[in-house]
């Protein structure tokens, strides 16, 4: 029996550790979207429908001895795939749907791989099934969440803190060559054992065989209430991380908290306390509904993690009461990661090109809410009235929370990368800006007088307003990662050339109707479509005086913008007397250690210029506090009074160490005590 357990338990554990693996190691590629992790999670889960189907057709089908030898091949043939390291021309090049990109990228990467570790946990509670009858198989489901579980915790903790990205992926192979072996193994044991080969359908009756089998109407009910769980997980995930960052962690937490009620659903009925349970998913849809247009990092993380825990374990512990006899188990699985592949295709792949916001976690909630209802309308007439009522109020304020996005919104647009929108006020003076979630991004005054006035991050006392009246006032060469509305151009001057890149075409589809800093400016004005870095990368040298880093993925710079190697292909196209601007403007995360470090291991200086002002009811409404770095070798520049007066030293952290494309951890760098209600 223990070679079952270890088995599963292996299985699931490099199931769901490759899952940060492979996503991390992506997502510079896709100019770290969240977007990206969305985009995983569908490829592994209708990977993962795709092994159970496997599992149960040759469950029902084939005879043991041919179900193992078509196994044991597979098994074999996948080793020809190690290591699972992503081959780099599947990197975007800029016209390509990215979205399909990744999901061909995974699939010739880890597609049978991860095939194979999908079909474990069903496969080997039916050979368990067969070899013990008495015994009960479902406990093996919760052991292999648990091994699951660990996984995904000891990645952000332990893996990432000190292992390099390649080297996780070729341990990870090495990890998967082992359970191919122990896999093979099992398989070959259970066709010894039953050496009259024949199938799971044609074994001896028994008393628990003579069920039916399950009707359609409840395999349906499997599949939404699995589906149900799995369209929250992304929900929140996605709705967390356009408000902080794309990173394994934001990514885990939620992940963990869903696997943690497949665990608690299925090791045993007394953790599913059904009462409780029902009344806490009652409070939790319309209390995350109230706060689903909370900007607050404590609210998003404590209220959002403990609603999808509960409303989680209600889908989940539905799901258990009502499972078949082991008989049908590899259909219940099939059915279960079937809603899962439905949940995440509606998020991932619906959302984006169905909704032109993110409003998927307000119908997700009423969504839930009409689920509790039809699992609680036989309970009697006062579960009936509770439940309705929940519904109404989940609804009353999913839309009142969608309202407020739309208050003032002349257009809101999304695709892969981010949900987007201008936004109008009034008084005192007409303002426009550019809104990613709940967090602006720049805006323009309307006054035709003050069309080039500079607004948002770069007044003229931020560092980089700063920056820009200390350069010599010959014609400047000025790259951009990142356009936004285009307000830097405010800065701009005839015999300037100001070089944008954007890898969203929406942004610059906005910044072009919606704005008119670039239309407007007297220099010359490029924008290239494409990851900044990427694109850097295969041009010659631009010879730029400034180079901005105004890019975000939700609140923080992508991480591949901050490493090493990134930090050679600027200097590269940077002038020996040039400077390096970094937006460190961020509620979450604080990037001045690793642009410390950086500054450091290229020879260059680093300062901090901190800017504050009014709370928004002055006459500079239209500017925003800020923190920028200026990283340069340029002393002239530094010695400027405009600068000296303002800049700051970064001190170094002891011990911090310099990002790398192979070795990077947004973690280390996030200020989750200090946030902005």
């Amino acid at each position: 029996m223990i070679i079952y357990g270890c088995l599963v338990f292996l299985g699931a554990f490099l199931l769901f550790l490759v899952q940060p693996m492979i996503a991390k190691q992506i997502l510079p590629w896709f100019g770290g979207s969240a977007a990206v992790w969305a985009t995983c999670l569908v490829f592994f889960q209708t990977t993962l429908l795709a092994g159970y189907a496997y599992a149960d057709w040759t469950t029902r089908f084939l005879a043991r001895r041919r179900q193992a030898v078509l196994h044991i091949a597979l098994l074999a043939g996948s080793l020809f795939l190690l290591p699972i390291i992503p081959n780099a021309r599947w990197k975007p090049s800029g016209g390509e749907n990215p979205s399909l990109l990744i999901l061909g990228m995974l699939a010739a990467t880890i597609g049978l791989p991860y095939l194979l570790l999908a079909t474990t946990s069903p496969l080997a509670q039916a050979w368990f099934a067969r070899r013990f009858q008495r015994a009960i198989p479902y406990r093996l489901f919760a052991l292999s969440n648990l091994a699951s579980l660990l996984a995904l915790l000891s990645y952000p903790f332990v893996i990432e803190r000190w292992v390099p990205n390649t080297a996780q992926l070729k341990i990870w192979s090495g990890l998967f060559a082992l359970f191919v072996l122990l896999c093979a193994g099992t398989a070959y044991i259970g066709m010894r054992n039953n050496p009259g080969g024949e199938s799971a359908d044609t074994q001896e009756s028994t008393p628990s065989a003579a069920e039916p089998r399950p009707t359609a109407a409840r395999q349906l009910l499997w599949l939404a209430l699995a589906a149900m769980g799995s369209f929250l997980l992304l929900a929140v995930t996605n709705h967390i991380c356009q408000n902080v960052a794309a990173i394994p962690f934001l990514w885990i937490a939620p992940l963990s908290l869903y696997l943690l009620t497949f665990i608690l659903s299925f090791d045993h009925p007394r953790w599913y306390v059904r009462p409780v349970f029902l009344v806490l998913a009652a409070a939790a849809l319309p209390a995350m509904a109230w706060f689903s247009d909370s900007l607050n990092l404590t609210r998003l993380v404590s209220i959002f993690g403990l609603g999808l825990f509960i409303t989680c374990m209600f889908c989940h512990g539905e799901l258990s009461r009502l499972r078949p006899d082991p008989r049908h188990l590899t259909t219940y699985y099939l059915m279960i990661a079937m809603g899962g592949a439905v949940g995440g295709l509606l998020v991932a792949f619906g959302a984006p090109y169905l909704l032109p916001g993110y409003f998927e976690i307000q119908i997700g909630l009423t969504a839930c809410g009409l689920l509790l209802f039809w699992r609680t309308r036989a309970l009697g007439w006062w579960a009936t009235v509770v439940s309705i009522a929940v519904i109404g109020a989940t609804g009353y304020l999913s839309r009142n929370a969608i309202t407020y996005q739309l208050e003032g919104t002349r257009v809101m647009m999304r695709n892969f990368y981010c949900a987007i929108r201008t936004w109008q006020g009034e008084s005192p003076t007409p303002f426009r800006s550019l809104v990613h979630g709940g967090i602006m991004h720049g805006g323009q005054l309307l006054d035709p007088e003050m069309h080039l006035t500079p607004t948002g991050y770069f007044g003229p006392t931020s560092g980089v307003g700063r920056m820009f009246s200390a350069l010599p006032p010959a014609p400047r060469r000025v790259g951009v990662i990142g356009l936004g509305p285009g307000a830097i151009a405010a800065y701009a001057r005839a015999g300037d050339v100001f070089r944008f890149y954007e890898i969203n075409p929406q942004v610059v589809e906005l910044a072009y109707k919606e704005f008119t800093f670039l239309t407007e400016s007297p220099a010359t004005i490029e924008v290239e479509l494409g990851d900044g870095r990427l694109l850097l990368e295969h041009e010659p040298s631009q010879h730029f005086d400034v180079i901005l880093m105004d890019a975000f993925s939700g609140e923080s710079i992508p991480v591949h913008l901050l490493t090493r190697e990134a930090m050679g292909t600027y200097l590269r196209h940077l002038n020996p007397d040039g400077v390096i601007a970094f937006q460190a403007t961020n509620r979450y995360v604080n990037i001045e250690p690793v642009v410390e470090r950086l500054a450091e291991a290229y020879g260059l200086a680093a300062v901090l210029i901190s800017d504050t002002v009014s709370d928004g009811s002055g006459a500079d409404y239209w500017l925003c506090s800020t923190d920028q770095i200026l990283v340069t070798k340029n002393k002239a520049l530094l010695n400027n009074v405009r600068i000296r007066s303002a800049a700051t030293s970064i001190v170094p952290k002891p011990g911090f160490p310099l990002w790398t494309d192979d070795f990077n951890n947004l973690l280390q760098v996030m200020k989750l005590s200090h946030f902005r209600p």
